[in-house]
């Protein structure tokens, strides 16, 4: 029973895993189109994010790390703005863009490996 158990767990996390920052979106009428595109993901030393049509240079980007603490704050970022991971600890963080009344536009995730 043990057995089953177990291998039905790895089976489950290797599916997680593999699909891990990857988006696949249900198609249907009300899907929000995305205006932030990042790679690599996961990540080593950098990540690029690129913002899409309807960038709007009054938008502020964040990001956070898995514990909530902000760790990046950017004003009227560049539409094509690349972040030093240096810093950065291996795990999970999380992004958001906000319009300039601080509605969240669009937020994500993405990994740092090291």
């Amino acid at each position: 029973m043990l057995k089953n158990f177990t291998l039905i767990f790895f089976i489950a996390l290797f599916f997680t895993v593999s699909s891990y920052g990857q988006s696949q979106p249900v198609p249907s009428s009300n899907t929000p189109v995305k205006f932030i595109k990042f790679y690599p993901n996961p990540a080593v030393t950098f990540i690029n994010f690129e913002f899409q049509k309807g960038y709007d240079k009054n938008y502020s980007f964040l990001v956070f790390n898995f514990l909530g603490k902000k760790v990046i704050d950017l004003q009227q970022p560049n539409p094509r703005s690349q972040v030093d991971l240096t810093n950065f600890t291996r795990g999970v963080y999380i992004f958001q863009l906000k319009d300039k009344n601080g509605k969240v536009i669009e937020s994500g995730k993405f990994q740092v490996e090291k």
